[in-house]
């Protein structure tokens, strides 16, 4: 039977008439989500959670791979990677970069290309003809899935930068 089949006593706590007039009910998980919030402190200035330190390191050896190979001429299924491999290494690196600065964008934008990068791997985990693609496919998912939850709780900490106020007001500080 549903919930409003059934009839709830005054003095269950999920019940209407257990809340006082002018106060309103708060979930649970909205309770958990403010403590949550109050848990969390804000970086110091030049510190870097664990998670985005290893987040710029895996950029900084991916741009740096990718410029090596590309500098040595290796062709991918023959063809010789072009323009885009380049702007690939130039958008990791600024990533990197970004990162290692405790950026808030730099850490939204490689998360962006860690999913990108997971659903690419969970595609052609679909199509893996052998063992060795297999198991790099799952390293990669599996990696980057771990790499991905542990940046979420990192960019909470980093403080999105603030906008700034219409014109003829005073721009607050920002964090450099």
């Amino acid at each position: 039977m549903g919930r409003r089949s059934r009839k709830r006593r005054p003095d269950d706590p999920g019940s209407v008439a257990s809340v006082a007039p002018g106060e309103s009910r708060r979930s649970r998980s909205r309770e958990r989500d403010a403590e949550a919030r109050a848990a969390l402190v804000p970086l110091e200035p030049g510190e870097r959670p664990g998670a985005v330190t290893v987040a710029a390191c895996v950029a900084a050896a991916l741009a740096l791979t990718n410029l090596v190979l590309y500098a040595i001429g290796t062709k991918i299924q023959g063809k010789s990677p072009g323009a885009g491999a380049l702007l690939f290494t130039l958008v990791l690196g600024a990533a990197a970069v970004g990162m290692w600065r405790s950026r808030y964008w730099a850490v939204l934008g490689f998360q962006a290309l860690l999913a990108i990068l997971i659903l690419l791997f969970a595609l052609l985990l679909l199509r893996a003809a052998n063992v060795e693609a297999v198991l790099l496919a799952l390293a990669v998912i599996g990696l980057g899935g771990w790499l991905f939850w542990k940046l979420v709780r990192a960019m909470a900490r980093i403080q999105m930068p603030r906008r700034l106020p219409g014109p003829g007001a005073d721009p607050p500080k920002q964090q450099s």
